[in-house]
């Protein structure tokens, strides 16, 4: 959110950005600030249907004011706080994953002046950030479930299911921009990865991409999949496999796998 906040900022050129995330079935509250000049917004509930915003979230769609206080189409419960920070020009964007609305992104000026489209298409993109952050911190939430039960069970079927969810994980990992889910995500691995392991591999150490690339070859994917899933060229591929196979004496794709499995590396 504070990302995408500034991002609005620096592609409008609007001196004021806030916004926030809705918790559970609570409102949405206000909680990043940006170019504020006072804390009056932090930590305002914004309610479906109250005032630009609620507006917004009501509909699912940006809607703008050119003079906030003056505005008829908007009801008026945060007029004294919109007024103490002195804005006038606002912009509310909601923020929705699978048709629900999980925030907002509101930018504003001090002056009451129509935003134009570039502005309104600036945070409507800005709003779309956010909501693919979510939706894959949502995917990762929901790997991690599946896998964690499953990590201290038996059985061929429900080793499978910890290979694929950890495969799944390797390769959002670098997608997620919150570093503590980030690093929540990377330690699961890590413990998938040593629950079915033998005697460990001694002095295996194999960099982040190289695991990541091992998990696509371990699920069956070719060069060119794993460089797609994992956002890199498939030469670059190519270059964390060869090395991966030299520090685990392997020479072939299954070897590798087979001896990352073994050394904890690979669930």
């Amino acid at each position: 959110m504070r990302a995408a906040l500034l991002r609005l900022r620096r592609a409008t050129g609007l001196p004021v950005a806030f916004g926030g995330l809705a918790h559970d079935a609570r409102p949405v509250r206000i909680a990043e600030l940006t170019g504020a000049a006072t804390n009056v917004l932090r930590g305002l509930a914004i309610r479906t249907g109250n005032g630009l915003g609620g507006k917004s979230m009501a509909l699912s769609r940006p809607c703008a004011v050119t003079d906030y206080r003056a505005a008829r189409h908007i009801s008026h419960e945060y007029d004294t706080a919109v007024a103490a920070e002195g804005l006038r020009s606002v912009v509310a964007v909601p923020v929705v994953v699978r048709r629900k609305v999980r925030g907002l992104l509101y930018g504003a000026l001090r002056t009451p002046l129509v935003l134009g489209d570039r502005v309104l298409d600036a945070a409507v993109a800005a709003a779309r950030d956010v909501e693919q952050a979510l939706a894959v911190r949502d995917e990762v939430q929901r790997l991690l479930a599946e896998a964690r039960p499953q990590a201290g069970e038996r059985g061929p079927g429900a080793w499978e299911s910890v290979r694929e969810a950890h495969g799944e994980l390797r390769a959002l990992a670098p997608r997620i921009a919150d570093p503590a889910l980030r690093g929540e995500l990377l330690a699961v691995c890590g413990r998938l990865a040593a629950a079915n392991a033998g005697a460990a591999a001694a002095g295996i150490s194999l960099a982040p991409r190289e695991v990541d690339v091992l998990s696509c070859v371990a699920s069956g994917a070719t060069n060119a999949a794993a460089a797609e899933r994992l956002g890199l060229k498939p030469e670059t591929v190519k270059a964390y496999l060869r090395s991966a196979m030299r520090k685990l004496g392997a020479h072939s794709r299954g070897e590798a796998v087979a001896a990352a499995r073994r050394g904890g590396v690979l669930p």
